[in-house]
C-alpha cells in the first residue's frame, strides 16, 4: 500500500512542534508515532483532561481525535495550495478511564479532492477502546 501523505519530508518532532501555543501544548497531546496509513498521538489522563467525577472527558477525547485527525488531514495536501478544516466530529465512548495514558490512531476512510473522512480509536495502555471517533475535514483552496 502506497504512503497517504503528499508531505514526505516529516519528523514526529515537526508534528509536536505544531502543538506550540495549541489547545494540544496545553492539553500535552503529542505525536508519538505515524506508517504508511496512520498516525498516532497520546494525551495524558491528569487533572487537566478529566470531568468532575474523575473520568477522562469527552471533551479531551475529542479534542485528541481532531488534533490527530486534523494533522493527518494537513499531511495529505498541497499546502502551497490548500488548507484543511474539521467541519463534523462524533464521539462514542465505550469505556471510562480515570488516570494514566490514552493513545490515538488515526486511519483514513476516505481521502478526496474536498474532504476527508477519518477513523479515530483511542485505547488505553492495555489496548482496550476507551472512545472511536469519525472526523470529517473539508479540503479548501487557498485564496490568491
Amino acid at each position: 500500500m502506497p504512503a497517504i501523505w503528499k508531505q514526505y519530508h516529516f519528523s514526529i518532532d515537526d508534528l509536536n512542534k505544531l502543538a506550540k501555543g495549541t489547545l494540544a501544548e496545553t492539553l500535552e497531546i503529542k505525536f508519538v508515532e505515524f506508517g504508511e496509513d496512520y498516525l498516532k498521538a497520546t494525551l495524558p489522563v491528569d487533572n487537566r483532561t478529566r470531568q468532575p467525577y474523575g473520568l477522562l472527558h469527552g471533551g479531551a477525547s475529542a479534542a485528541l481525535a481532531e488534533t490527530v485527525g486534523s494533522v493527518a488531514s494537513s499531511l495529505c495536501i498541497d499546502k502551497e495550495k490548500q488548507t484543511c478544516v474539521g467541519i463534523e466530529i462524533n464521539c462514542n465512548h465505550i469505556r471510562g478511564k480515570s488516570d494514566g495514558m490514552v493513545t490515538a490512531t488515526c486511519r483514513p476512510f476516505h481521502i478526496g479532492a474536498t474532504t476527508h473522512v477519518w477513523d479515530i480509536r483511542i485505547e488505553d495502555e492495555r489496548g482496550k477502546l476507551v472512545c472511536i471517533s469519525r472526523l470529517t475535514v473539508a479540503v479548501l483552496g487557498k485564496a490568491r
